[in-house]
């Protein structure tokens, strides 16, 4: 085979590996859609600090998203769903573990509902009809799930979920799992921030930053244009 010829293969190569991901670019744009608030909500709240756990795919996006959400003051990207002694990366993404890669938010419910939350969850974050995958991503560590801090937050999320598929909002069910009781642990510094930290890593171009615009296009009052990091706020 001439040098010319090899040229020309790793040419057409690359070329296709530019449509599939400009593809994939705008299937993110095109599958996101703004739900519903939910009927069924917390009450306004009179504290000012209240956590939310979720799990929809890699959490750089998931992070990254809330990161950008008007009232949420701190999200950490972390392992919920399985055992501490088993909630570090490598051991996570053999799938084996019970965890998924979750995203503890803080947010300030006198800004921001847990509602609301759910709201750009469904909407922009993942597509929740997904099974133990999120794109590019398969596994059971990848599944979309919530994981509610008490039983207010689980009346809410388990109604939002009834009430989205009875509407038939997406082309199938919705496969999101409610997993309560469940603790939350920190993932390792390096996968924190990482959207804002690698903004041109291909995996982040093509997957993540299209939920940003999303977030930013389809609730334009709940952009917050200014990320809240993990590194300012230890």
């Amino acid at each position: 085979m001439s040098k010319l010829t090899s040229c020309l293969i790793l040419v057409s190569l690359a070329l296709v590996i530019l449509a599939v991901s400009l593809r994939g670019v705008a299937s993110q744009a095109e599958n996101a859609k703004v739900v519903p608030l939910p009927a069924v909500d917390e009450p306004a709240g009179t504290r000012s600090s209240e956590i939310a756990v979720l799990a929809g795919g890699c959490f750089w996006g998931v992070q990254g998203v809330y990161q950008h959400v008007k009232g949420v003051t701190s999200a950490v990207s972390g392992y919920a769903g399985g055992e501490q002694s088993t909630a570090d990366y490598e051991r996570v993404s053999t799938g084996g573990t019970g965890h998924a890669e979750a995203v503890q938010i803080t947010f300030d419910p006198r800004v921001i509902t847990y509602g609301r939350i759910l709201q750009v969850f469904f909407s922009v974050v993942h597509d929740p009809t997904q099974l133990n995958r999120q794109g590019p991503d398969v596994g059971t560590q990848y599944r979309s799930a919530i994981f509610p801090m008490n039983p207010e937050q689980g009346n809410v999320a388990k109604a939002f979920i009834a009430q989205l598929n009875q509407a038939r909002t997406f082309g199938a069910a919705i496969v999101t799992k409610i997993e309560p009781g469940r603790s939350f642990y920190r993932a390792e510094a390096y996968h924190q921030d990482f959207l804002e930290r690698n903004p041109t890593q291909p995996y982040i171009v093509m997957h993540d930053l299209p939920k940003i615009d999303n977030l930013k296009r389809m609730f334009p009052n709940l952009y917050n244009p200014k990320p809240v990091l993990v590194g300012s706020t230890k």
